[in-house]
């Protein structure tokens, strides 16, 4: 049955929510529930599937609006960088600064740090601390995927300029990108996926 991912473009900012699954087990990882819980919700449950793990790129409010409602539902183990704890404490207010309301954030329950593996089923993740949109940012790397969130999108990436951003530190995380496989499936946070053969050739910020 291998692993299975889906994806859920949700909320008014069109951020791509993944849930990845392992067909034999049935386990189920939300990454970057950002809003519209009843759809990533609904979407596990016609799948059949158990939700044991929500994971966050990054916490800017749209990648994380939908966290309450799943946490409650599931009690799923909220998982995210350790050096993205005071970005995910501001989200409330980022979130009225652009006009948006999310709910009291869950207390996390693991912190993961540069090259710890996340599993799900009978597959594991890889965490690749990827510093640049956020201090915390990290890109998840394994079964021939990475998903990158805000750091890497299709011809482009992440913008610096909101609290805790880092060009140098963009930079470098990139170029650590740009050093995996050519055929590895770029999932991004928002916009179409690609490949990093397709990024080495294409994106803006290969100089």
């Amino acid at each position: 049955m291998g692993i299975a991912i889906g994806q859920i473009t949700v909320g008014q900012l069109e951020v791509n929510c993944y849930i990845v699954s392992d067909g034999v087990t049935k386990e189920a990882m939300v990454v970057d529930p950002g809003d519209e819980p009843d759809r990533i919700l609904g979407y596990i449950a016609e799948k059949g599937l158990v939700l044991v793990k929500i994971v966050c790129t990054h916490t800017h409010f749209d990648h994380i609006g939908a966290l309450p409602e799943l946490k409650e539902a599931s009690k799923a183990s909220l998982q995210m960088h350790k050096d993205e704890l005071a970005v995910y404490k501001m989200a409330k207010n980022m979130a009225a600064v652009w006009g948006f309301q999310i709910d009291t954030m869950p207390t996390p329950d693991v912190f993961l740090t540069e090259g710890a593996e996340v599993a799900v089923g009978g597959a594991s993740f890889k965490v690749l601390h990827t510093p640049g949109h956020t201090p915390g940012g990290m890109c998840l790397f394994g079964s021939g995927i990475v998903i990158t969130g805000d750091t890497l999108f299709a011809g482009s990436v992440g913008r610096t300029d909101l609290p805790g951003g880092s060009m140098s530190a963009l930079k470098t995380s990139f170029k650590r990108l740009m050093a995996l496989p050519p055929d590895t499936k770029v999932l991004p946070g928002h916009g179409p996926a690609s490949t990093i053969a397709s990024e080495l050739r294409d994106n803006f910020f290969n100089d």
